[in-house]
């Protein structure tokens, strides 16, 4: 994972900007230990701003003020940093899970820190903790209803995995003939219990992904009258994020769907089977206009930049 080294000088900022209520000294100390621990960042010196960071930790462990929540959470991305510059200390990887959970601990709907901790959960092999922490988010009605919606999308995305692994292998997907065409043919599995496991993983995975959008926003589906021209690229940005967490909730929608058309096949059921189908197709349809608004977004924020530096250029 990147983090923007731009993004931790500019929070600093912030920070040194709106006061803590520490004591004088202290506050003078952690802002310049963040300061000097963002420099050091920067420069890729990750163990000098790890133990600056520590420094401003100790000052306010409790992360109390501004300086000491800001260095709780940089702490946690600079350990994350060492981790991804050597793989193999999986010891600061684990630093930076207990690091990332007392961020969390403090702000719930910090995000980047949750998907951060999970990711890092799965690097350790601790995929059963990171599933019960995504389950547990998905459930925690103190968070922000669009992260709750990507929680669930993630574990539909499990349970999609989970079945897809079965019905697009061989023997159960095989290519035939049709009209002098080759067209997709899915079998039942040999195994029952395979047949089981697959119905049982595509309708929770649908069950999921329903609970997630059921959580969208009317805004999203509005998102494509927006006057990208007219917005700032913070709004731009706030936009995009919430839109590619919906967009992708009506991808899993779409190809869950589609698995449990595969399943209607198997059956033999082919009123079942067009009906799923035709279900799929309007949720790919819905995904697909979402994708196109995603795609203009990146487009007015390429155009914005590109003439930026034109505008840079002839300055010189």
């Amino acid at each position: 994972m990147r983090f923007s080294r731009l993004g931790i000088i500019v929070l600093i900022a912030f920070t040194i900007l709106t006061g803590a209520n520490c004591s004088y000294y202290n506050r003078i100390i952690a802002r310049k230990n963040l300061v000097d621990g963002a420099t050091a960042y920067k420069d890729r010196k990750f163990q000098v701003a790890e133990q600056l960071f520590r420094k401003t930790v100790d000052i306010d462990p409790n992360g109390e003020t501004m300086e000491g929540k800001t260095a709780q959470l940089f702490l946690a991305r600079t350990l994350h940093s060492e981790f991804i510059s050597d793989r193999k200390r999986t010891d600061l990887a684990e630093q930076a899970v207990q690091a990332y959970e007392k961020v969390l601990q403090r702000d719930v709907n910090d995000q980047g820190s949750f998907k951060a901790l999970a990711s890092l959960m799965e690097v350790l092999d601790r995929k059963d903790e990171a599933l019960q922490r995504i389950t547990e988010r998905a459930g925690n009605e103190k968070v922000n209803p669009a992260y709750r919606a990507e929680a669930y999308t993630s574990l539909a995305a499990r349970k999609y995995s989970c079945a897809n692994d079965i019905s697009d292998n061989d023997p159960v997907k095989k290519t035939v003939k049709k009209d002098g065409k080759d067209v997709y043919q899915y079998n039942k599995p040999e195994k029952q219990e395979d047949f089981d496991k697959l119905k049982g993983c595509a309708q929770d995975g649908l069950d999921l992904v329903e609970k997630a959008l059921a959580m969208e926003p009317p805004e999203v589906k509005q998102m494509k009258d927006l006057n990208l021209k007219s917005m700032t690229p913070a709004d731009i940005d706030a936009k995009e994020e919430l839109l590619k967490i919906f967009s992708s909730a009506w991808s899993y929608k779409a190809n869950l769907l589609y698995q449990k058309m595969r399943i209607a096949e198997m059956d033999k059921n082919e009123t079942d089977k067009a009906s799923f189908k035709s279900k799929g197709d309007e949720a790919r349809s819905v995904f697909t206009g979402l994708n196109e608004v995603e795609k203009n977004m990146d487009a007015e924020k390429d155009a914005r930049k590109k003439a930026e530096e034109e505008k840079n250029s002839n300055k010189k």
